[in-house]
């Protein structure tokens, strides 16, 4: 039998007992499982929905203490921000709690009958929105609770009217096994189908595929590395019937500034961004990892206060032995393409130093690993010379989660361009901030152009997360009885 062995993150020695992986009879179990909840789960009204989506919030809860204890074990993230995100993850839960009993997700268009001819006239239609079916939900590494088990996938899914098979992730195996054994217990006290939320674990992508190829999964939902995430979507495109794959990839965050807006923002401007390259290690999906700067006194005497800001910054260890070794060769490489180290002190400890860089523009543009996302407290500066530069740097890029712009304050032609060639790319501009912390809230987009998602049109964080599990129907001349459902699946 194959097993899985979970590590301490801040030592690197092995952690718990090694489990079980999923086998391919056990897999194709959990899958049945699912599409037997499904079916009557799909057609469940939104007080059934928002009863179960606040169980598992308050399941949680109840076992923070031990549930912290194993994640930060495991991924050495520490106390004050697991608890934090487990906070997250609670109100993930609830809101899409309240979206449920609200009605939102039944939300329909009723375009009655118009008496005559086409194309004036035609016949009474809704516009509703049904349940994909089982979703397979891949765990990401960053974040033991707010993406893996119980997070923002499940929850948005689970308030669609779908059913979900989550893939656990190797970096918290304990956790996830705890979290899905509560869930378990949660859909038992509840009365509800043990399919509703099934768990599937494994190495390698041999279960990632076999999920996504499964005839009975109508969706991927997928957190993690472009390209990780390219090989399960061009799996989900391989079927014979293929399936909408919803990944949040790589992303490399550009921030761009006016000279202006570094000097007016002196130290605390310094502080704040030196915090976001490091926050978590830098093992953030909206991490800054690029700087688009204007040359200029002002901008060099930033990034000379900058580099000193972030030697003083101790990182904590990376959350896998593999992630550690993926950030000093990815720094390696922006070396080798002809950046320039302006802060590398590297270390065998797991724990990293952080890492600054500098490059101009045409080498940036010309070099395909330049551009590449670096995972960890790692942040590449590039030169220009120009607005017209910044924005060629910008369109380089060509996708990502966030840009921040700050010094967009007075309405000029060239603030406007920039403004344009910011949207064009992202998903999420900032304006003041960093990128570093996404608000789970009506208007929020996590996903922009490719490489940052699959799909660009979706978000999978936010409320619109659960449009993603919905598919239009059009009824046309539908009995009463069906009209009497309000958008509801029967």
């Amino acid at each position: 039998m194959s097993t899985l062995q979970s590590f301490n993150a801040r030592t690197g020695q092995a952690y718990g007992a090694a489990l079980p992986a999923t086998t391919t009879a056990e897999l194709n179990t959990a899958i049945d499982k699912t599409g037997e909840a499904f079916d009557g789960w799909q057609a469940s009204d939104g007080a059934s929905r928002a009863n179960l989506l606040n169980a598992l919030a308050a399941a949680l809860e109840q076992d923070r203490e031990k549930l912290v204890e194993l994640a930060d074990a495991e991924t050495g993230l520490g106390l004050p921000r697991l608890n934090g995100e487990l906070d997250r993850t609670a109100f993930q839960l609830r809101r899409f709690a309240t979206i449920a009993q609200s009605g939102d997700v039944f939300a329909f268009t009723d375009d009655p009958a118009v008496a005559g001819s086409p194309p004036a006239g035609h016949p009474a239609m809704m516009r509703v929105r049904v349940p994909l079916g089982p979703v397979a939900m891949f765990s990401a590494s960053n974040f033991p609770f707010a993406f893996s088990v119980l997070g923002g996938d499940t929850a948005s899914a689970l308030a669609a009217g779908c059913s979900v098979v989550v893939k656990a992730h190797s970096g918290h195996l304990h956790t996830s096994a705890r979290v899905y054994q509560l869930a378990r217990q949660t859909l038992a006290a509840l009365g509800l189908h043990e399919g509703l939320i099934q768990m599937v674990q494994g190495a390698g992508s041999q279960v990632g595929v076999a999920l996504v190829q499964h005839p009975t999964i109508a969706a991927g939902a997928f957190t993690g590395s472009t390209r990780g995430g390219a090989a399960l979507r061009d799996a989900a495109r391989a079927r014979p019937r293929p399936i909408p794959f919803y990944g949040e990839l790589g992303s490399i965050n550009p921030v761009i500034a006016t000279p202006e807006a570094l000097q007016k923002g002196g130290d605390a401007l310094v502080q704040t961004l030196a915090g976001s390259i490091t926050l978590g290690c830098g093992q953030f999906c909206t991490n800054p990892g690029l700087l688009v700067l204007q040359r200029s006194p002002e901008s060099q005497a930033f990034v000379v206060a900058l580099t000193e800001a972030l030697k003083a910054i101790q990182p904590h260890a990376m959350l896998t032995q593999g992630m550690r070794q993926a950030l000093d060769a990815g720094t390696a490489k922006q070396l080798a393409a002809g950046a320039k180290a302006l802060l590398n002190n590297p270390v065998p400890d797991i724990a990293p130093k952080p890492f600054l860089a500098e490059v101009d523009a045409s080498t940036f543009m010309a070099d395909h690993q330049l551009q590449e996302e670096v995972f960890g407290p790692a942040s590449l500066i590039v030169w220009t010379d120009s607005v017209q530069q910044t924005l060629q740097v910008l369109q380089t890029v060509g996708g990502t989660l966030t840009v921040t712009f700050w010094g967009a304050d007075k309405d000029t032609p060239e603030v406007r361009r920039l403004v344009r060639g910011a949207t064009a790319i992202a998903g999420r501009v900032l304006f003041a901030g960093v990128p570093t912390g996404v608000a789970v809230t009506a208007a929020q987009q996590h996903g922009g152009p490719w490489p940052s998602s699959t799909e660009p049109m979706t978000t999978s964080v936010g409320d619109a997360a659960m449009d993603r599990f919905l598919r239009p129907v059009s009824l046309q001349d539908m009995p009463a009885w069906l009209v009497q459902r309000q958008g509801r699946p029967c």
